[in-house]
């Protein structure tokens, strides 16, 4: 199947009740292995819409939105790594799964790291999608203040229109219908006609805070399922810059950690993978959990 056939499978929407929490589901259905798919901060469970029909044909992939997210509880409180994995064992309790793959993307990546820390005899195979590496301690005179700033939430405000135009730019590479659909899924239009997050700003900043406390460094020598870490390469003319080089050192730190990691690196793609270049990283997953 190829990345413009995958276009005619849509998902099933399902919800379930976990604690308490509503949470919605996308399944793309099928009888084979189970894959639990976490999207990242500020997304939802469509973020895989691209990647996910490449694999359905092999596996059950169930992309939750996660807590806060999409259409899911916009709950105050449980961003804690903990009280996150508590969540997808409880989706899984509620859709009959003892065991399953776990992967995630971005900030999905550190959630499904800390599902195979923490419930670990949940989770059979692990894949972290450009996340789940991240310790900002790492970088050279990391303070909280930097770091939270970095990672602040992100500019939607204005019209649909103006934020569309801002997305079409910096998604530019493989901007197209399905992606301009997949991003307005992450957003919601108020009253006067303006966009935000649907991440509320006392959430984000739960979640970061938890990013900085407890760095996926903490918890990544726990894990004793088989791991791969999919990382974006950058383009060449940034291969050498700070945060490049920086990101290859908590790629190679993540790695180490856990041991028999596997790391394939796509190279010239962008921390979206799965708009960009969304075959090769079906290709890649598939291929990891035929153990090839």
């Amino acid at each position: 199947m190829t990345a413009s056939e995958s276009l005619v499978k849509r998902p099933t929407e399902g919800w379930v009740d976990v604690g308490d929490l509503r949470v919605r589901y996308l399944d793309w259905g099928g009888d084979g292995l189970p894959i639990i798919a976490l999207h990242g901060l500020a997304s939802s469970g469509h973020w895989y819409d691209l990647v996910a029909p490449l694999l359905s044909g092999d596996f059950r992939i169930i992309a939750p939105d996660q807590r806060g997210h999409g259409k899911t509880t916009q709950a105050c409180s449980g961003y804690d790594w903990p009280a996150l994995a508590s969540d997808v064992a409880g989706l899984m309790d509620r859709l009959g799964l003892d065991r399953a793959v776990v992967m995630g993307h971005s900030w999905g990546g550190q959630v499904a790291v800390a599902m195979a820390a923490y419930q670990p005899e949940r989770v059979s195979n692990l894949v972290m999608i450009d996340g789940g590496f991240l310790d900002p301690r790492l970088n050279p005179g990391a303070t909280w203040e930097a770091f939270s700033n970095r990672v602040r939430a992100r500019d939607v405000s204005g019209t649909r229109r103006e934020l569309l135009d801002r997305f079409r730019s910096q998604l530019a590479g493989c901007w197209s219908d399905e992606v301009e659909r997949i991003v307005q899924t992450m957003v919601y239009e108020d009253g006067d006609g303006q966009m935000h997050d649907i991440l509320q700003l006392d959430n984000h900043a739960q979640v970061i805070r938890a990013m900085w406390d407890q760095p996926a460094s903490t918890i990544l020598p726990k894990i004793t399922c088989p791991t791969l870490i999919v990382a974006a390469g950058p383009s060449p003319d940034r291969a050498g810059s700070e945060f490049a080089q920086m990101r290859r050192v908590m790629v190679g730190a993540a790695a180490a950690a856990v041991t028999g990691c596997r790391v394939h690196w796509i190279p010239e793609t962008i921390h979206d993978i799965g708009y960009d270049k969304p075959g090769e990283l079906a290709t890649i997953i598939r291929e990891f959990l035929a153990g090839e």
